[in-house]
């Protein structure tokens, strides 16, 4: 059976997007903090950005969850395909 190739996150990447979301969600609450607005605008927009952030996680997490199902079945029927060759003898001759 062969194995498939996982592709590997290198640490500098992991870093950088670690840092570009925590960047970009600390300058949205900033600029919701100093938003020359009602106090109630700023708290609707801070809900709005929480929820977009939530919603972002959940979603990478079902994309992720997809691709490992997708992932696995595949190995399944691969392994099964492998027995199925391997147990195959093209010159095995039925006795009647």
């Amino acid at each position: 059976m062969t194995k498939r190739i996982q592709p590997q996150q290198t640490a500098a990447f992991y870093a950088q997007a670690v840092a570009s979301f925590g960047i970009s969600l600390t300058s949205m609450a900033i600029g919701l903090v100093y938003l020359p607005a009602a106090p109630w605008v700023r708290a609707f927009l801070t809900l709005g950005l929480l929820y977009v952030v939530t919603s972002t996680v959940v979603l990478c997490k079902v994309v992720r969850d997809r691709q490992e199902v997708s992932e696995v079945s595949s190995r399944v029927d691969q392994a099964r395909l492998d027995k199925l060759l391997t147990e195959h003898d093209p010159f095995k001759v039925d006795a009647a």
